[in-house]
């Protein structure tokens, strides 16, 4: 649990605990279970098993007669998209999930929840499919960015925090994906095989936290299996540990496309398997009741839990919403809560000494006043100009506008103080979808050529799931034509392309690039088997600023058996490729005549993405040899690294400073500024260690084996592993909790005082103080070590995080701050007895800036209960 603290100048100031809980999902009162029970026996069969599944891509039915209303979802995990999945209906976009977890706040979490109420709210969505506490077993893992961190402890504190901020708005959230879903390969079939403990102590940990302390009113059901279960079929996982040990009370959800057979789904414990109409549920479910397949009562026990949840988010007539409009909370400004969570989740990972008269002084933060102020600056890297904000994926967004490091230096830097830019380094070869300099539009028309309807379209993808332009349905629309102009920013030759099936014809300038036919292929995802692959089609001389027609017409596929009615097909683009040995060179003489510079390195879509694994921890392109070049100029070089998980750094020790700013969301280029040139200070720690290379990760292989991948290491993954190899591997590049700021911390004093509630083993107590000279921020992180000389029979981790606690302090100012310690920390999963056991001994709390920096400790007795 993290608690606030309270600060002085001097003297003792004692931390007023918080908890990150949330009463607005609380159980249904007498009023809503009666409406419930009234709106059940009101249903017949039909009815309630059509109630099981979407009415379409996004919603579940309405049933007007008994005053229930459609209920929609949404992904949702950095920002809301709605049921619209297009630019034409702008969400604001924040920073990923990993980000999320790098500010180590859960209130700051919750407070990203109130603006994604807020969203939710105002695109008529009731449910967001978030959050993701999956953990980060291995670097490897193609979604990491989406998910918290390595800890389970981490990961529960931010998912509660969030999922108590989405709530406080009348808004339900789905934790997902429910269990052991850790990697994207083979994710539709793998059966993950993870022995009893390390499911306990690992993976169901921070679903466990996040059901207890925050009472979610939905849990999505993964793709994969665990121990030979799938997991949208798992009674034990489902309906024996989540609702009848944690005492979840809420719907389950499959995945989309998860629910696989009717039966053993709704006995498994599924209550709604997602998409409709196409389902498992509905006339199946109905008609397996009647054939005597599945009980009536377990099909009466989900639809009460849909209707709970819509009179939770207000959509059944007769029930209170779970929280009144005049109890939400406060509007949230959106553009100012996504350029805070980005400056709080920024982490310096390094900041050496090379400015000042003695070459001692650290480069950051840039001074644009007084006698080491910069007077030049090179900015380098193809996203400086074009951010990656955002993760690949069901997570996708599209925000109104997208503040790029380019825009946010230009807007910041004082007028006298010239900023150059070079690209350096193409991160991709690959075409992506029409963007900046592009305006189009799609025009819908049926079989005979009228146009049936038309939208406007911000960018290059039609991605119609369920929903379509006015005066458009799917039975009647036959071709979909991407139209309009595009004004390029560079002459030369660029590249046009498609990604999709049907009947394409692209034409550019006037120019027929292609014209034929995309049919399915045969892949194991079938959302890459519908969307396609992308295809160069040709290349076109432009010249900049001379705005050309394009247009990509296509004659929609509707494949067989499709549960989808979607029409997804994309116009994509890429500028002309400059030679990459003369966009070093450009680079080095743009650095070479400025007095710092920042170089943006990227991973890309194809790097890190939903539906597939990363094969290194490469970065893409030449920018490790970009790096290298600049840095080799002399000119004091910083490194911003726009990534979402783990990237190899070799040349780490060669630069003045490198800045972590994972995928920041829309206000990336504001918030780099104020960090960048001091107005704010970056605030983050790592939320996972980070390995020099790829090869001294402790656990690696994401690729199952025969259809099984078996979680050989047990309950020792992320700073667990590291640790336990001690002095005999490799260390890692960066330790879990690392992160320097611009001031610095004196740990003066720690206290232990046993006692407390049933499940606390007592509080800690630290006292620090701000020895630098300007205000800043500390998080405040308490491990537990096991007591010297336990004779390994449990197995155990050397440490685990047990509490922490963000601090804010002026300089000179001491904080104080008390940290419950819960009882789970010193527990182990008993696989014999199928419980938890309390380890007795006397424990070592440890108050730490990382896990490999502890600086104060304190014996923790834990005597026998």
């Amino acid at each position: 649990m993290a608690c606030g603290p309270r600060t002085r100048r001097g003297g003792r100031a004692v931390a007023d605990p918080t908890t990150v809980t949330t009463d607005s999902a609380d159980s249904a009162d007498t009023s809503t279970r009666a409406a419930v029970e009234k709106a059940l026996g009101r249903l017949d069969l039909d009815t309630k098993a059509r109630l099981l599944s979407g009415q379409d891509s996004w919603s579940l039915p309405a049933v007007p007669h008994i005053g229930l209303r459609s209920v929609v979802m949404s992904d949702g995990p950095i920002g809301v998209r709605g049921v619209h999945w297009t630019a034409d209906d702008p969400s604001v976009a924040l920073p990923s999930p990993t980000a999320l977890a790098a500010t180590w706040d859960p209130e700051l979490a919750r407070r990203a929840g109130h603006l994604l109420a807020q969203e939710a709210r105002r695109k008529g969505v009731h449910v967001l499919l978030a959050p993701t506490v999956n953990l980060h077993r291995s670097p490897l893992g193609g979604r990491h960015f989406e998910a918290y961190s390595e800890d389970p402890y981490l990961t529960g504190e931010i998912g509660t925090g969030y999922v108590a901020g989405v709530q406080d708005g009348g808004v339900a959230t789905t934790v997902k994906h429910f269990v052991a879903n850790d990697a994207e390969t083979e994710r539709f079939t793998v059966d993950n095989r993870v022995d009893a403990r390390s499911l306990r102590e690992l993976y169901l940990a921070p679903f466990e936290a996040i059901v207890k302390n925050a009472r979610p009113w939905g849990v999505m059901a993964a793709y994969n299996g665990v121990n030979g279960a799938t997991m949208t079929e798992h009674r034990a996982l489902q309906r024996d540990v989540l609702r009848g040990e944690w005492g979840f009370d809420g719907f389950i959800v499959s995945d989309w496309m998860a629910a696989r057979d009717t039966v053993r789904a709704l006995t498994g414990g599924l209550d709604v398997a997602m998409p409709g109409p196409r389902t498992v549920y509905g006339e199946a479910l109905a008609a397996a009741v009647r054939d005597g397949r599945v009980p009536e009562s377990d099909v009466d026990d989900a639809v009460r839990r849909v209707l709970t949840l819509a009179a939770r988010v207000g959509a059944l007539d007769g029930a209170a919403p779970a929280v009144a409009p005049a109890d939400r909370p406060r509007p949230v400004d959106g553009d100012a809560l996504a350029r805070e969570i980005a400056r709080r989740s920024f982490v310096l990972l390094r900041n050496q000494g090379t400015r000042g008269t003695d070459g001692r002084e650290p480069v950051l933060p840039l001074e644009t006043t007084g006698p080491c102020k910069v007077r030049s600056l090179a900015l380098i890297g193809a996203a400086a100009r074009d951010a990656r904000v955002l993760g690949g994926g069901s997570a996708l967004v599209f925000p109104e506008h997208i503040v790029s490091p380019l825009d946010g230096l230009r807007a910041a830097l004082p007028a006298e103080v010239p900023l150059t830019y070079a690209v350096g380094a193409d991160p991709t070869d690959e075409l992506a979808p029409a963007g900046a300099g592009f305006e189009l539009r799609a025009v819908v028309r049926d079989a005979k050529g009228r146009v049936l309807g038309e939208s406007r379209l911000p960018g290059g993808q039609v991605q119609w799931l369920d929903d379509f332009p006015d005066g458009v349905t799917y039975e009647e629309l036959h071709t979909v034509e991407t139209v309009g102009t595009f004004t390029p920013r560079e002459s030369g030759a660029h590249s046009f392309g498609t990604r999709g099936l049907g009947g394409l014809r692209l034409v550019v300038d006037g120019q027929v690039l292609f014209e034929g036919e995309e049919r399915p292929v045969e892949v194991d995802d079938p959302f890459e088997a519908f969307l396609g692959a992308p295809v160069c089609r040709g290349r076109v001389e432009l010249t900049a600023g001379v705005p050309v027609e394009v247009s990509l017409t296509c004659a929609v596929v509707r494949p067989e058996g499709s549960l989808w009615r979607a029409v997804c097909f994309s116009l994509i683009h890429r500028a002309p490729e400059r030679d990459a040995d003369e966009l070093l060179e450009e680079a080095v003489a743009a650095a070479t005549a400025a007095d710092t510079a920042v170089v943006v390195v990227a991973t890309t879509e194809s790097v890190e993405s939903e539906g597939f694994d990363r094969r290194d921890l490469r970065l893409p392109g030449r920018q490790d040899e970009l790096v290298r070049r600049v840095a080799a100029t002399g000119t004091p070089t910083v490194v911003v690294v726009n990534a979402g998980s783990p990237v190899e750094m070799d040349w780490r020790d060669d630069v003045a400073a490198v800045l972590l700013s994972w995928f920041p969301g829309q206000e990336a280029g504001a918030a780099l500024a104020d960090v960048l040139l001091g107005a704010e200070e970056p605030a983050g720690r790592l939320p996972t260690t980070w390995p020099r290379r790829l090869v001294d990760a402790p656990v690696r292989e994401v690729a199952p084996t025969e259809g099984q991948l078996v979680y050989e290491e047990g309950v020792f993954i992320g700073h667990r592993a590291w640790e336990r190899r001690g002095a005999t591997g490799p260390a890692p590049a960066y330790w879990f909790g690392h992160g320097l700021g611009y001031t610095e911390w004196s740990y003066e004093a720690m206290d232990f005082v046993p006692g407390g509630e049933d499940d606390v083993l007592g509080t800690v107590t630290v006292r620090i103080r701000n020895a630098g000279a300007r205000a800043g921020r500390e998080v405040v992180q308490i491990y537990l070590a096991v007591p010297e000389g336990e004779d390994g029979r449990e197995e155990r981790p050397v440490r685990r995080l047990a509490g922490f606690a963000p601090v804010a302090a002026a300089p000179g100012e001491t904080a104080e701050v008390a940290v419950p310690l819960r009882r789970r920390a010193a527990e182990v999963w008993d696989e014999a007895r199928g419980t938890w056991r309390l380890v007795t001994g006397t424990y070592t709390a440890e108050a730490a800036h990382s896990a490999a920096d502890r600086r104060l400790s304190a014996p923790v007795p834990v005597p026998a209960r």
